[in-house]
Order: structure tokens, then sequence, then C-alpha cells
């Protein structure tokens, strides 16, 4: 009997100089050159078969670079998006983007709406677990509108927050996300004491969600050098690998180089064995947002 060709074992070696092709693995950088290529793509209302034809590609070529699967240069990256008729600062940006360097970090420029970056909102919304820890106040993820606003003064910013948040909240399949929320927050008065005991309730009713957990770290704990800090670790369904982002002022930094995100990995370990247990954090939101009420009376 023929033995199936797939099944087949050839006992002839290798043909000499043939090279195999390896799957590129994408990374942080070239999933979100992907994606803003994609969307400039899709805001000049142009197929990616159309788009493909055009430019003399295959449609396999250019559905894997804007998933980020395959590098290109940037001669033919400024074909596309000249083709697709990108202004001049959508053409800037993404040809920056396209000549970094792949060492596993990044930073991106947010003026003061981080929230909107294509690198995070991309990356959670690919994420399966988020875990996230702000010192001083309440970690974005986990803010309120009024919060925010009182926060930022930035009314747009508030509300860029709050669809960044109901785009993860209304997915069937979210990513586990996990809130490390310092004593400190719940006691430092952002706007007032009404905003403080609404926040406080948002966060005591999310500890009832689905594939959501706020847990408050201590005061009275021994203190670490993991909680100075803020920081976010995301991870991925398989192969992709794990990527951590801090925010400051004025840029976030992104990186996915294993031996960063090793330490992330870690001072989340930490974070948690720090943290109150989700019922007893349920009761701290609980009790302190009875305290920010009675201040209202």
């Amino acid at each position: 009997m023929n033995t199936p060709a797939a099944h087949r074992t050839s006992t002839q070696p290798p043909e000499i100089g043939v090279k195999k092709t390896v799957p590129r693995l994408s990374n942080a950088r070239s999933r979100e050159l992907g994606e803003e290529l994609r969307r400039v793509r899709h805001r000049a209302r142009r197929s990616s078969a159309n788009t493909a034809q055009d430019l003399g590609w295959s449609l396999g070529k250019l559905s894997k670079l804007e998933t980020g699967s395959r590098g290109t240069s940037s001669w033919e990256i400024a074909s596309l998006i000249g083709r697709l008729g990108a202004d001049k600062a959508t053409r800037d940006r993404i040809l920056a983007i396209a000549d970094e360097p792949d060492n596993g970090s990044f930073l991106r420029a947010h003026d003061q709406i981080p929230d909107i970056l294509t690198a995070l909102t991309l990356h959670e919304q690919l994420a399966l677990t988020i875990t996230t820890y702000e010192p001083l106040t309440m970690p974005s993820l986990a803010q309120t509108e009024d919060y925010a606003c009182a926060l930022t003064g930035d009314r747009t910013l508030a509300l860029a927050r709050l669809t960044r948040q109901n785009t993860l909240h209304q997915q069937d399949n979210g990513p586990e996300t996990t809130v490390f929320v310092h004593e400190a927050a719940l006691r430092t008065m952002v706007g007032d004491p009404a905003v403080m005991r609404d926040q406080l309730l948002h966060l005591a009713l999310m500890c009832g969600w689905d594939r959501f957990s706020p847990r408050v770290i201590p005061m009275s704990r021994s203190c670490h050098a993991v909680i100075r800090n803020q920081a976010t670790l995301l991870t991925f369904n398989h192969p992709v690998s794990p990527l951590a982002y801090t925010e400051t002022d004025t840029v976030t930094v992104f990186q996915d180089e294993p031996t960063a995100v090793t330490h992330y990995q870690a001072k989340m370990r930490r974070l948690a064995s720090l943290a109150l247990s989700p019922a007893q954090s349920h009761e701290a939101f609980a009790s302190w947002a009875d305290r920010y009420d009675r201040e209202t009376r």
C-alpha cells in the first residue's frame, strides 16, 4: 500500500541550498505598525485586495504586514501610505515607527491622552490577562469619569478613558484583569468627597464583575521597592510574548524584551503577595465609600 506523502519517511538527505521558510513572530512594535497601516487603509475606504493589487503585492503580503508578522522596507511602506492618501502627520508617524530598531523597548509621546495610543489600545484588546498597579491614584482601568476628570482636569481625556474601559468590558471574552490599588489612593482626595465616594462604590461593584479583580495593598504592609512605581503587564495567547508598559507625564514606555518582562512578572507576583484578598478588598472599598459618604452630608 502506498504511504501518503505527508507521512512518508524519507532516507534521502535534504537538498543542499534549499532555504526553509521560518514564520516571523510579531512583536509589539511590528503589531503597532501593522495596526497603523490597517487604520490608514480603513480611513481610505480601500479593501485589502484592491490595495494589494494596486501595489503589485500579494494579498498575503499585505495581510501579514497589517498583523505585524512580516517586515518590509521603509520605501514600500511609504508607497503604501502614499497610495492610500495619508496626511503628512500620519505619514511621518508611521515612517518613524518603521525606522525604529527592534530592541524590545519603545516609547510613545501621548500629548496628555495616553488612552488613545495605538500600541496601548491594540494590545489591551488582544490581551489574555492585564495586571496593573498605581501607587497614589486609582488605576486608569478602574477610574470613574468624574474621578478621571477631577484628576486630570480634562473631560476629553476622561471620556477617552471611559471609552477604553468600555471597549474591554464589552468584549465577550475580555482579558482577566487584576487592578492593584494602594491604600494611599483610597486616602488621597481627588475632586471632592462625592467624587471619592462614587469612585470607591464603583470599585466595590467591580469586585463582583466577571474577569475583573480589584485588590487593595494596605499601608500596614512592610514597605517594598515594588510599590514605588506604576506598571502594567499584559499576557497573550501563545506564541505572542508578554508586554509591559509604564506611563510618565508625557510618554508611555513599552517593553517586550524578555529580561524586562521577567522583572515585571516578579513585580506583579510580589504585589499579589502584599494585597488583601478579593473579599477583604471589597470590604475596604465599601468602608472607604461610607467614610466619604458621611463627609458629603
